[in-house]
């Protein structure tokens, strides 16, 4: 395969800091390491408190869970979530019995169609998940200015957008907390992880419980007096304050993040320069292809192409199979038609989403990506677009 949508990775330098670790520790569970990745990606992001789960989608689920006890939510709440989004945007909600209500997306960041997003606000909305999509920041101010002074709680799964930034401020800083998925083809990588950032110290004491059975010894240090005075009848080591999951990551894990991280600043960089090769490549098709331009501050996750007919975008995605470039659907298309959803939802009525559905794919951005690869990703655009220009029967 000339072109995957992630190659290896791990350069030389994270494997010795991950064989020279094994070779010198005795704990492999969570322990320091796992809290000295926190603490550095705390810096990185700009948040004041971090908490590493074994993957993205785990980081969803104990959001919702850490929310919903937090601010006790009905059992008739309803949450605002994507109709494009990866699924754990969705199934957190699902799992935790709340009511999931879905919006269209729109075709300038892939996010809410904002206008759909204020009519969907009911006196049940207790909280709108938002997705960045692509590395695309969505737009929280204008999400801002439609929650206005309601109790609504907004949430962030920048999982595909590390990095973004709106007005010079990180995604994942802008709601009650953010997701982060450290996934093999994502950013950076620890193989399986994932963060969450939060700067309210009640719910970043929630999501250590959840992370960990609801366990009081998870809480940090300085907390741990008070609690043992408050239930001294029960032993401190096996004292549950809330019900929990464990989804833990390890200190392997959490080594491979502190060697990725320096680098991340440098991938975002590369993955950028890439994209702005593609929209160069792409202002010569414009009556072909919808093209994503978007605001500053986007982190590059992959090369989305939106085809305007639809009989030719699985004609040029078969052409990059052939030339050995590995292509997906874009994330989800249209989530309701999947068959987890489409028993209990009405997938109709959501136009974008549709659209994105059977018109767009994508293909791999990464620091791998180099010049000569996009020289070729415009010859072969230029092959076949050119000759695309007149209708297909």
């Amino acid at each position: 395969m000339f072109w995957k949508l992630q190659e290896n990775v791990l350069t030389d330098h994270d494997l010795n800091d991950l064989t020279d670790f094994i070779k010198t520790t005795k704990r492999f569970t969570q322990f320091t390491n796992v809290a000295k990745f926190e603490a550095a990606y705390a810096q990185w992001q700009g948040c004041q408190y971090c908490v590493y789960v074994n993957s993205g989608s785990s980081a969803n689920l104990i959001m919702i869970a850490a929310a919903s006890e937090m601010y006790h939510w009905a059992a008739d709440a309803e949450v605002i979530v994507p109709a494009v989004t990866w699924p754990t945007t969705i199934t957190p909600v699902m799992q935790s019995k709340y009511k999931p209500v879905f919006v269209d997306a729109n075709l300038s960041d892939l996010s809410f169609d904002y206008d759909k997003l204020a009519a969907a606000i009911t006196d049940k909305t207790r909280a709108i998940f938002v997705a960045h999509l692509l590395g695309f920041p969505a737009d929280i101010k204008k999400m801002q200015q439609i929650i206005g002074d309601r109790n609504i709680v907004l949430l962030e799964d920048c999982c595909e957008s590390q990095g973004a930034t709106i007005d010079g401020k990180k995604v994942g800083n802008f709601g009650l907390a953010g997701s982060f998925s450290f996934y093999w083809g994502h950013h950076m990588t620890t193989v399986e992880g994932g963060m969450i950032c939060t700067n309210d110290e009640e719910f970043y004491k929630l999501l250590l419980l959840k992370r960990s059975h609801g366990l009081a010894r998870e809480l940090p240090e300085r907390f741990h007096a008070d609690i043992k005075k408050k239930y001294p009848e029960i032993d401190f080591n096996f004292l549950f304050l809330s019900d929990g999951f464990n989804v833990r990551n390890t200190e392997l894990h959490a080594v491979l993040g502190l060697s990725q991280l320096p680098k991340m600043n440098g991938y975002i960089d590369i993955r950028n320069k890439n994209y702005r090769s593609y929209l160069d490549i792409c202002k010569n098709y414009e009556d072909q292809l919808h093209v994503i331009k978007p605001m500053p501050g986007y982190s590059s996750f992959v090369l989305p192409f939106f085809f305007k007919d639809v009989k030719k975008k699985p004609l040029f995605q078969e052409c990059m199979m052939k030339e050995g470039i590995e292509s997906r659907p874009l994330i989800s298309g249209n989530l309701l038609r999947q068959p987890f959803l489409n028993q209990y939802y009405d997938p109709t009525n959501f136009k974008n989403a549709d659209f994105i559905h059977e018109n767009a794919f994508y293909i791999g951005n990464n620091q791998f990506v180099d010049d000569s690869r996009m020289e070729r990703l415009a010859q072969l655009m230029k092959a076949f677009l050119v000759k695309a220009k007149r209708p297909l029967d």
